[in-house]
């Protein structure tokens, strides 16, 4: 039997994963067991292996990615603070508009939400169309990478911002669902993809202004 292109990059990076997963299951303590830590780290660092384009990054971002997942996995069980309230924006590959709206929503809100972004099909870095008009905003993306949708992250959101994605993302009840009609930035010139992102910069604004409205939100 032939191994999976995953298989051996999941035994070489055996050793770093495993020090990510001691550090995290301290971070976790009394959360989740060693174990449960592990698991999530593993299966991270596996579901990044498919789509990220810099694999030297990987382990970083795997401990990135971990660790917003299981803070998620923490709130939804209601054992991690849960002080504002959480913004899931998902697009089909977490490359350019939920990207875009989440830099944009967290700009604006100033920490009074908390914002995460999916895509239920990741891209395997951020558009540069997206990093560049976003910068002429002074808004810097260089840091951000796609993240596949996962259930955790879905059950800890109070408000679900969908872009394209189709019936992708799971419907849970007591959560806000919106899904905004937008294209994508990357199937037009830089120009229209300014326009794009003047369009959901209007859209998050509005967004947050009925979240301040709404104290039930998160609550």
């Amino acid at each position: 039997m032939t191994p999976s292109r995953e298989t051996p990059s999941l035994l070489s990076a055996g050793h770093v994963l495993h020090t990510i997963a001691e550090d995290l299951a301290h971070r976790f303590a009394g959360v989740f067991s060693p174990e449960t830590v592990e698991r999530y780290v593993f299966e991270s660092y596996t579901a990044l292996g498919r789509t990220a384009r810099i694999t030297s990054h990987l382990p970083s971002l795997t401990e990135r990615f971990a660790r917003e997942r299981l803070t998620a996995l923490a709130q939804s069980k209601g054992q991690a603070p849960h002080d504002v309230p959480e913004v899931l924006l998902v697009c089909v590959q977490n490359a350019g508009r939920s990207q875009m709206a989440a830099a944009l929503l967290d700009h604006h809100a100033q920490g009074r939400v908390h914002v995460r972004s999916a895509g239920s099909s990741p891209s395997d870095a951020v558009h540069p169309h997206a990093l560049e008009i976003m910068s002429e905003m002074g808004i810097d993306l260089s840091s951000a990478f796609p993240k596949p949708l996962t259930d955790d992250v879905v059950r800890a959101a109070d408000v679900v911002i969908t872009m394209g994605c189709g019936d992708a993302c799971p419907i849970y009840p007591g959560k806000r669902y919106e899904d905004w009609v937008i294209p994508d930035p990357a199937d037009g010139s830089l120009e229209e993809a300014r326009g794009v992102r003047d369009e959901i910069d209007s859209r998050v604004r509005r967004l947050l202004e009925e979240i301040d409205r709404n104290p039930a939100i998160g609550r």
